[in-house]
């Protein structure tokens, strides 16, 4: 795994491919995508046009973006020169394993091929590919060319020097890869995400909140603070000079009697919380809202860069 990547194939098109594509290209990859959607060409188009602007605002190169991206007939046509692959097909096991089995017979022995699976681990799909040491999920959090995580979750057969590759490309586009060592289900972010959204549709379901004011709580209490720290590092904090002992002996007793609902899976509940969030938000177009969340997570971005350049000064 120590040839240089220059070219990167995307297959699947959806949100997330395109997000890969546009950075892969800003990082100065040759990047063929492939997807059977009639409309590839005005998706790539619009999406360049849109991501251009972010990709700029974080000082990376967007002149000529659009001609280092090219489109394939298919996946074959994709694959054919690539040095890494980056996967986003739908989220079904079966349909994994029949197009990794294509990747690995198409795609050039030394290319890594990483999988943006949200919750399928690799060693589902891969358990009747015989070349399957370099393949190894590399999970995005939405949308890829501005948030930095990815996850970087091996399979059983994958080799450690797939995990380090995975590791080195990530960081060189700019990424923040975080190696998991065991598979589980929907990895660590989306485990983390799917813990907050259940107590959110509870506390919805129950009245207690809107979908929008429950919104305002988190953007004005816990997405500041989890932007900056993580919950141990707070919790760590939120103990004063005794720490994270300290909260756990004062507070953990009276937290852990506090009882978290599940919310009802019946249809009419679940319908009920969906015309809550539709009366909230459907009234501004999707594109609006999305320019306006990828304003402000720049935003957040951009200062949390600004400190760490400053702190950088400093020590040096």
């Amino acid at each position: 795994m120590t040839h240089p990547i220059r070219t990167a194939a995307v297959i699947g098109a959806g949100t997330i491919g395109l997000s890969w594509t546009a950075l892969f290209a800003a990082h100065g990859l040759t990047v063929h995508v492939s997807d059977p959607r009639p409309d590839l060409a005005e998706a790539v188009a619009e999406a360049l046009a849109a991501f251009g602007p972010h990709l700029a605002a974080q000082g990376l190169d967007t002149d000529g973006l659009a001609a280092r991206v090219h489109l394939a007939a298919d996946v074959t046509e994709a694959v054919r020169d690539a040095d890494v692959v980056q996967e986003n097909a739908p989220e079904r096991v079966e349909f994994k394993k029949e197009l990794f089995a294509q990747l690995v017979r198409e795609a050039p022995g030394h290319a890594l091929l990483l999988s943006s699976s949200s919750a399928i681990p690799a060693t589902a799909f891969t358990t009747d590919i015989e070349d399957a040491g370099r393949i190894l999920i590399g999970h995005p959090f939405n949308p890829p060319h501005l948030l930095p995580l990815v996850e970087v979750v091996p399979g059983k057969r994958t080799t450690e020097e797939s995990v380090q590759a995975a590791v080195a490309f990530y960081t060189a586009v700019g990424r923040t890869p975080v190696v998991e060592r065991q598979e589980i289900p929907g990895f660590v972010g989306n485990r983390l995400q799917k813990a907050l959204s259940r107590q959110a549709v509870y506390l919805v379901q129950q009245g207690v909140v809107t979908p929008e004011d429950l919104d305002t709580v988190v953007t004005h209490s816990l997405g500041i603070r989890w932007a900056t720290v993580g919950p141990f590092l707070g919790a760590h904090l939120g103990g004063g000079p005794g720490g994270y002992r300290h909260i756990t002996e004062h507070i953990g007793s009276s937290m852990q009697q506090m009882s978290l609902g599940e919310p009802s899976q019946e249809p009419e509940d679940q319908e009920r919380v969906v015309q809550a969030v539709e009366k909230a938000y459907k009234s501004t177009p999707y594109a609006d809202l999305a320019e306006a969340r990828d304003r402000r997570q720049l935003a957040v971005l951009s200062a949390l860069a600004d400190i760490r350049r400053n702190q950088h000064q400093k020590e040096n």
